[in-house]
C-alpha cells in the first residue's frame, strides 16, 4: 500500500487558501470601487440587496388537513 504524500497535500491547502484570500481581496476592490451596488448586503456575496432575496410566497393549507374555524 502507498504511503500518503503529506508534502503534496499540505502544499494543495496553501494554495487553496492563497488562491480564496486573493479572491476576497478582489471582492474588496470591486466593492471599494463601486460601493452603491453593495451597499446593505449582509450576505456577503457582492449581490445587491434586492437581487438577493426571493420573494416571498404565502403559505398554503394542506388540502386535506381542516381549516380552523375563523374567530366571531
Amino acid at each position: 500500500m502507498a504511503t500518503p504524500n503529506y508534502n503534496y497535500e499540505k502544499r494543495q491547502r496553501e494554495l487553496a487558501k492563497k488562491k480564496k484570500k486573493e479572491d476576497k481581496l478582489k471582492e474588496r476592490e470591486i466593492r471599494k470601487a463601486d460601493p452603491a451596488d453593495f451597499s446593505g448586503s449582509s450576505s456577503g456575496l457582492g449581490v445587491p440587496p434586492a437581487a438577493s432575496a426571493p420573494p416571498v410566497q404565502p403559505v398554503q393549507p394542506h388540502p386535506l388537513e381542516p381549516h380552523p374555524e375563523p374567530k366571531a
